[in-house]
């Protein structure tokens, strides 16, 4: 953002500072503290001193161009630096949101973001306005979507995009519109992943679908438990060709959600935005609107797309380090994993979580990973293969602080019994997908693509997956096998639904006929949960014949014959032939 030739050409009376002069070299400042922020790595608990000093010129510039507007426009303003200038304080509290996941810091950038779009910013014509066009529509188009504003803010700016790349296909540089051109199909591919089921229920934890905290099954006060929290999340994912937009693919997005609160009442929200508004100017306590202190913080995360493993090892010892005494730390790796030297390994995730009972460490013999043949996640690249490939005794110094692991690996088989493998992957990691949205999830798994599904059915058997889930946490806490590592997982309400859902994500592969119970084909975690809740009791079997029957599936699932169900309403629609 270039200072205007005209600078300091108009003179305010008095002798002082004209605003004018004052206005360009706040600007000039501004550019600097700017490219600081965006260089500052988007980890750790303690705020940077330079992202208040650049909110605070960039507040003091926006006020100037509100107050002093026709002098400056005089002076040589253009409405395209109105409009990156609103467009940078939006990028600032993304970049914040990124920081600490507060959602409000992410409201107030959807807010000045749709101030620039309401007032047409950019399309003051200008050197470089379709590039700086493009990438406006395409930073507000991400926030948008993390917010789940599908309904009518993604689609448009979606549009623009597209609308805008073909007319500026004549201005833009070959290599240029090569890259916009692959930013839309990244675009398109990302919105058509889940398009069916986007409105009909958050990802993040809701009180219109789950049970408040307070309402949750307890463990028994006579067991000892340290009460640990979800404070911290790295969520790492890399496959070749992944639906993904920007650095967010699609399953990172999903877990990114899944360990948020929702903000009571952000559906009315969600429609309620004053067009009006330039960006919340008039509206000073915003933020402190859009926080719910009835919700607890969301905890951090950082969101990390093809890392090198030494970057990740870093991040992951600066969380650790940084984490409350009281604070778990959850790991999302989805990679495609590889077993040594022996090739492919048709069980990498649930070896990966299983060979951390193969280290001792308090043994002095140096591990040699290649030697011993042990399972490896890819994170990039196969050039690269030592700061590509990550094993599990890498994680091994990290289990000092309390760890939570997700292994979601491709070479698994556990989710693609009786499914082509590429086709799974175009919606996502079918596991990754029981943990952030189950029920969908449970359609794909049984043919059904949310096309026929009506709103009302799928609240039907969201209802009744959320009645499986609460008996299933109800078996757990009563349980006297239960674990003291699952005791503390479910003390905490979004760690708790994660365990609880990987429940029930077993337990519908278990009975699935086209895995036809196969190891192979079924998730798995260490340490055991009891057999109560296993794929094959009759809870499980009950649990998932609630959803199987109300979608009239029960005929692609094993059940054994005393198994029912008196409460299901009749089917909806016809079964899905076996595969």
């Amino acid at each position: 953002m270039a200072s205007s030739p005209q600078q300091g050409q108009v003179q305010g009376g008095g002798g002082g500072v004209c605003p004018a002069e004052q206005f360009w070299s706040l600007l000039d400042k501004a550019d600097r503290r700017f490219a600081r922020v965006r260089d500052l790595p988007l980890f750790g608990r303690h705020e940077p001193e330079e992202y208040g000093k650049a909110f605070r010129i960039y507040t003091q510039l926006w006020r100037m161009q509100q107050e002093h507007r026709h002098r400056l426009l005089d002076a040589g303003l253009r409405r395209w630096q109105v409009g990156e200038i609103a467009a940078r304080i939006a990028h600032l509290y993304y970049s914040q949101y990124q920081r600490t996941s507060d959602t409000a810091l992410l409201s107030e950038a959807f807010v000045f973001y749709h101030a620039v779009l309401d007032r047409g910013y950019f399309l003051d014509e200008h050197l470089g306005a379709s590039t700086k066009h493009l990438r406006f529509l395409a930073r507000f188009l991400l926030v948008a979507l993390i917010l789940a504003r599908r309904a009518h803010t993604v689609p448009l700016l979606a549009s623009k995009i597209r609308a805008l790349l073909d007319e500026s296909k004549k201005t833009l540089q070959e290599s240029d519109y090569r890259e916009w051109k692959h930013t839309v199909q990244e675009i398109t591919r990302f919105l058509k992943a889940d398009s069916p089921f986007m409105n009909m229920r958050p990802l993040r934890y809701s009180y219109a679908f789950d049970p408040p905290p307070d309402n949750l099954p307890t463990i028994p006060p006579t067991v000892k438990k340290r009460g640990l929290l979800l404070g911290d999340a790295i969520l790492c994912s890399y496959y070749h060709n992944e639906v993904k937009f920007t650095d967010l693919t699609l399953d990172t997005f999903r877990m990114l959600q899944c360990l948020e609160w929702e903000p009571c009442g952000s559906f009315a929200l969600n429609n309620g935005y004053n067009a009006h508004d330039e960006g919340g100017q008039n509206h000073p306590n915003l933020l402190k609107d859009l926080r719910d202190a009835a919700l607890p913080p969301n905890p951090l995360k950082t969101v990390l797309h093809r890392p090198s493993v030494p970057h990740l090892l870093t991040v992951l010892a600066t969380k650790c380090e940084e984490l409350p005494l009281n604070g778990m730390m959850l790991i999302y790796l989805s990679a495609a994993g590889e077993m040594g030297t022996s090739g492919l390994s048709p069980d990498a995730s649930e070896r990966v979580v299983s060979s951390f009972s193969k280290f001792d460490v308090s043994n002095t013999r140096p591990v040699n990973p290649k030697e011993d043949n042990e399972t490896s996640l890819w994170l990039g690249c196969r050039e690269g293969e030592g700061s590509n490939c990550i094993y599990p005794c890498d994680l091994i110094p990290f289990t000092r602080r309390p760890l939570f692991l997700v292994i979601d690996s491709s070479v698994s088989y556990a989710f693609k019994a009786g499914f082509d493998a590429d086709s799974t992957r175009q919606s996502g990691s079918q596991f990754t997908m029981f943990l952030t949205a189950p029920v969908q999830a449970f359609f794909f798994l049984i043919g059904k693509n949310g096309l026929d599904i009506d709103k009302e059915s799928y609240n039907k058997a969201e209802e009744l997956l959320s009645l499986s889930l609460n008996d299933w946490a109800t078996t757990l806490v009563a349980s006297s096998s239960l674990d003291p590592v699952w005791v503390e997982v479910l003390g905490d309400p979004l760690l708790r639904r994660l365990l609880l859902r990987f429940i029930f994500c077993r337990a519908t592969l278990s009975l699935l006929k086209a895995s036809n119970n196969k190891a192979e084909c079924l998730p798995s975690c260490v340490p055991p949960l009891p057999e109560s809740v296993g794929g094959e009791s009759m809870l499980s079997q009950c649990c998932v014949m609630r959803v199987a029957s109300l979608l009239g599936a029960a005929d692609q699932f094993s059940f054994a014959e005393v198994t029912t169900w008196s409460d299901v309403d009749e089917p909806i629609g016809s079964g899905g032939a076996d595969r």
